[in-house]
């Protein structure tokens, strides 16, 4: 019996798991047609949700659900993390402590005591984060002066400057602003027990209550030694501090700086109230639109609280904040999984997704500051997001118009956003998800960066979609493809990227994953873009080596289980890269990739597929069947900020099933009697 043969057993048991998944998928489909599932984040953002609301003097609905959902992610020890298998992180502990504090509990409450234990066995309160120390500061917690100065004066920096508000990171940006504002009020709120600049509410927490103005960066000598970047940031922070203390009674510069933030904040509001759709600007811009008079009623204030009322996600377990929503992206990928699954195009359930419509025109986004003569035609991630669409989702929406009907190839939308995203490319040929040339990765050394999130350059992850988006349409013969003209830049736009992945490859063989854990994410992305430019009729220089090598790695790592698995450690620990226990996600990630060169009867693939068929179950309360998941394995900010989007561990899989059965339906058809099957 030759390999095929012995493959086609599982044909059956793939199918009636992806109709399983497919009467799930039915299932989960919001009235409108869309999918949306819950982004888990680490416990700071539902506690900064409580106390902005603290601050505010705003009630908190049903604290004890608040209560019971921040209990149930507090570990053993008494911390709280970023990720559950993680060890426990003092600032999320910090945080946590004094939302579930000024929610009602005693500090003498047993949760409160083993939280206490935490964090003074890893030096208190001195030793969080500096976002925390921000949020501490607003209520006397932490002392301002030992936070770094940021100066409204900031967003006055022309872009010709390369410290402009327009080489951070869309997200750095949108953060940014509003606490130029809040960092010029230094406004103390009350707390249970008063108000007060040297509050101790939390002295209980600090090692050493008296000494509380702590260092934030080494010291200037250590620096000279070590970091030449870093000693100019910190000089420069020490002269700010010396000038803002003098501005901040008046100054005419400084209440013009102040009225250019009001006015970026007002203008990059988002229809629904929101800011940048991620929920710490929208903490940012509404706490600085309140310190700078506007009231709680103001139209922007109120949409403002409304817009992170639309992030909270409530179920048994109780409420917590989401730190964003992923609705246009888990819409777009739900849909790419039902159509490799075989699902029509014009299906009901895809039609209704209404992809296209998403899609955004207008003049809106920042851009078009730096490229302001492309056309628009981008997506974004959330439902409403005008400002800050990202070429990852775009050319994952691509992907899914074009695999929906492949007659879409020369349409409007597929155009416009095959315009904006070459349009993007860096001028190292790869591209950022936000924001273009956004690469001055200095500003990872000023005071106030100490999560290393300052930029967005191009990165392997996002280039290996697009360049799949792009295999996808060059591929295509017949009268429907994309005109000539735009052929001709997509083919020169991949060649240059094809060298972009080259530099970026490890020596592993593994390409790092900016946007999903880790290198199985980045990998997969990558193979998956190379494979139109490794076809018979089109092979690239080097790009067999490069995939040769990938696919090792890939096999190289698999589990003994059949899956495949991989740690968020992996940022801070690359020899970690590819180990971990098996997911389903990254079991499909890897599946995906090696799918897009070996043959579907290869053992690692087979094996892998049998991984996602055992480990394939029903859920309580729910038709169909799909895939359970706690790991973390979607990335925020690498070493600092994960997620696990909900529906990742269901909709790779039917993208994984989906591609293997086609492959061996293809290959049945052509080797296998299927009558006698």
């Amino acid at each position: 019996m030759d390999t095929c043969e012995k493959d086609t057993p599982l044909l059956p048991a793939v199918s009636k798991a992806l109709t399983q998944a497919a009467n799930f998928t039915f299932h989960h489909t919001r009235q409108d047609g869309h999918w949306y599932g819950e982004l888990v984040a680490n416990p700071s953002l539902t506690a900064e949700y409580i106390t902005l609301l603290y601050a505010l003097q705003l009630p908190v609905a049903e604290p004890n659900r608040w209560i019971s959902w921040l209990l149930s992610e507090q570990k053993p020890d008494g911390s709280w993390g970023l990720v559950p298998e993680m060890q426990g992180d003092v600032s999320m502990t910090v945080e946590s402590y004094l939302a579930l504090k000024v929610l009602g509990l005693s500090p003498n409450e047993p949760c409160l005591l083993t939280a206490r234990d935490f964090i003074l066995s890893v030096g208190g309160v001195a030793k969080v984060r500096i976002f925390t120390r921000f949020y501490l500061a607003i209520f006397g917690l932490f002392p301002w002066n030992a936070l770094p100065e940021l100066p409204p004066e900031l967003i006055l920096v022309p872009t010709s400057a390369p410290v402009s508000i327009y080489y951070m990171a869309s997200w750095a940006r949108d953060t940014v602003i509003p606490l130029l504002l809040i960092s010029y009020h230094r406004p103390i709120f009350r707390l249970p027990n008063g108000r007060s600049e040297s509050n101790d509410y939390l002295d209980e927490l600090w090692c050493m209550p008296a000494a509380k103005v702590v260092a934030y960066s080494p010291g200037l000598w250590d620096l000279w030694k070590t970091d030449l970047t870093g000693l100019f940031f910190a000089g420069a922070d020490k002269i700010l501090h010396g000038i803002g203390g003098l501005m901040r009674s008046y100054s005419p510069i400084r209440s013009y700086a102040r009225r250019k933030c009001v006015s970026w904040a007002l203008e990059h509001q988002e229809e629904e109230g929101g800011w940048g759709g991620i929920f710490p600007p929208m903490y940012g811009g509404v706490l600085a639109l309140f310190l700078e008079g506007f009231p709680l009623c103001s139209d922007p204030v109120r949409r403002g609280l409304e817009a992170t009322e639309g992030f909270l996600w409530s179920d048994g377990v109780g409420k917590r904040m989401q730190g964003c929503i992923s609705p246009m992206w888990d819409t777009i990928l739900m849909s790419i999984g039902l159509l490799d699954a075989g699902l029509p195009g014009d299906h009901p359930s895809v039609q209704k997704s209404r992809i296209k419509a998403r899609q955004q025109l207008g003049p809106h986004g920042d851009w078009r500051v730096l490229r302001p003569h492309i056309r628009a035609g981008r997506f974004s991630f959330e439902y409403f997001h005008v400002w800050k669409p990202d070429t990852n989702d775009t050319a994952a929406a691509v992907l899914a118009m074009v695999k929906q009907d492949p007659t879409s190839m020369g349409s409007t939308p597929v155009l416009y956003a095959l315009q904006w995203i070459l349009g993007m490319q860096n001028p190292d040929a790869g591209w950022g998800a936000f924001d273009y040339t956004n690469d001055k990765l200095f500003f990872n050394k000023i005071p106030f960066s100490d999560m290393e999130a300052m930029c967005d350059p191009s990165t392997a992850d996002v280039t290996g979609r697009i360049l799949e988006a792009f295999g996808l349409l060059l591929q295509a013969k017949g009268k429907h493809t994309v005109p000539g003209e735009l052929q001709g830049a997509m083919i020169v736009s991949s060649t240059r990227a094809l060298h972009y992945l080259s530099s970026e490859q490890e020596p592993t063989g593994a390409w790092y994953g900016r946007w999903g854990v880790n290198y199985i994410y980045g990998t997969s992305n990558v193979l998956c873009g190379l494979a139109y430019f490794n076809t018979k009729e089109r092979i690239y220089n080097g790009v067999q080596e490069q995939i040769q090598s990938g696919l090792h790695w890939l096999v190289s790592t698999q589990n003994p289980d059949g899956g495949w698995g991989e740690t968020v450690e992996t940022y801070r620990h690359p020899n970690l890269a590819g180990h971990g226990l098996s997911t389903a996600s990254q079991t499909s990630w890897a599946l995906m990739g090696l799918l897009a060169h070996l043959p579907p009867t290869d053992p690692a693939i087979r094996r892998g597929i049998q991984y996602l068929l055992q480990n394939q179950a029903s859920k309580e309360g729910c038709p169909g069947e799909s895939w359970h998941e706690t790991a973390f394995t979607g990335t925020g900010f690498p070493n600092y900020y994960y997620m696990r989007y909900s529906f990742y561990s269901h909709y790779f899989p039917i993208m994984a099933l989906g591609r293997y059965a086609r492959l061996m339906e293809c290959k049945v058809s052509k080797d296998v009697d299927l009558d006698k099957i």
